[in-house]
């Protein structure tokens, strides 16, 4: 007991806690819960499947964040009980009990810390992942195979649904690609850092010679960018105008004003139509036509910020992000973070929770940097 200096590090605790309240923002999150909540009851919620999953996932998220903060909260404070108690009753159980829940709580404080940090614009969107093989021949097949299954247990280990996309299979072995949606708040966030290429140091399997191979893939993420089935246009957005419809050759086919040319003044789209008989009928067509080219622009635009964020990922030498070597000893370190763990096999099998984190403390301390 006297090894510790338990006053200074639960006021070191309640600091932080305190940090993570404040970047919490917990006025906003109770605000949050409350309309969510009440979309949650909405009668008409399910006739919507999509929606009605995402929302009560999104809520869900919330409430277990709020619950662990005030739970942390609480367990602080019993911590300082149980000082004092092992203080005054001189019990070594009671000590080993509070060394215990202090570790417990630095740990569960710290993943909490965590998720403060993914605050970027798409990070509590859901995440595609696509994994390429890249050098390495088939042995970079095999690994890409791994890797997908990696993810995948990951994300079962979290209770994450995923849906796989796209798999392209190689000749020999493995995969050539694959692409999959991990289906969670905060997935893009979480598994961005994930986003590089990644190398494998092993003795080949399909290497007759059993000689030593170096491969690699490479990993992309992108949010799951989301558009509505259609585009509101505010009607100030909006320039109108009616002509007479005319026919083959300038012939006029009408004698009222029926045709309608629509303009949307943001963009510079110009829609018109004159097919329908009423001027009425030619705006709702109009309004249609120029709702399907906004959105078609914003799904243009949205591709293109996906690609901006993936990057361009080239799965070969010198841009290795974390290696994973089998052979001529067992290591997995992240060479952004330099964190390292020796066992291969957990890290394969979906226990990569340790790099996130690192890799998303990496990401918050470049980022600080760059704005000083």
């Amino acid at each position: 007991m006297a090894s510790i200096d338990f006053a200074a590090e639960i006021r070191d605790l309640r600091s932080t806690y305190a940090s993570v309240e404040a970047v919490t923002d917990v006025a906003a999150l109770e605000r949050e819960i409350a309309e969510l909540s009440q979309e949650a009851t909405a009668p008409d919620l399910w006739n919507d499947q999509d929606r009605a999953q995402k929302v009560t996932s999104r809520l869900s998220h919330k409430q277990s964040k709020m619950d662990r903060l005030k739970k942390l909260n609480e367990r602080i404070d019993d911590l300082e009980v149980m000082v004092e108690l092992a203080e005054e009753e001189d019990d070594q159980d009671t000590r080993d009990s509070t060394v215990d829940e202090l570790e417990s709580i630095r740990k569960a404080l710290g993943q909490l810390e965590i998720q403060t940090l993914l605050a970027g614009e798409y990070d509590e969107r859901e995440a595609v992942v696509t994994i390429r093989s890249g050098a390495g021949g088939v042995d970079a097949a095999d690994f890409a195979e791994i890797l997908m299954r990696m993810y995948l247990r990951w994300a079962e280990r979290h209770g994450y649904p995923t849906t796989v996309l796209d798999t392209s299979y190689a000749e020999e072995a493995g995969l050539k690609s694959a692409t999959f949606e991990v289906k969670a708040p905060y997935a893009f966030g979480t598994l961005s850092v994930e986003a590089g290429t990644h190398r494998l140091v092993r003795i080949s399997p399909f290497d007759n010679q059993g000689r030593r191979q170096t491969s690699f893939a490479a990993v992309e993420v992108i949010p799951l960018i989301e558009s509505d089935d259609t585009v509101e246009i505010p009607e100030a957005e909006l320039k109108v105008d009616v002509f007479r419809s005319s026919g083959p050759g300038g012939q006029s086919v009408n004698t009222t004003d029926s045709a309608v040319r629509m303009t949307h003044i943001p963009t510079g789209i110009v829609v018109s139509m004159q097919n329908e008989k009423s001027q009425i009928q030619n705006r709702a067509a109009a309004l249609r036509v120029l709702q399907s080219r906004l959105l078609l622009q914003r799904q243009e635009e949205a591709d293109a910020k996906k690609k901006e964020m993936a990057g361009d990922v080239k799965a070969s030498w010198g841009d290795q992000m974390r290696s994973y070597v089998l052979n001529p000893y067992q290591m997995v370190k992240d060479l952004r973070t330099n964190y390292e763990e020796g066992n291969p096999s957990n890290v394969f099998d979906g226990g990569i929770d340790k790099f996130i984190d690192e890799g998303i403390r990496w990401r918050a301390g470049a980022r600080n940097h760059d704005e000083d």
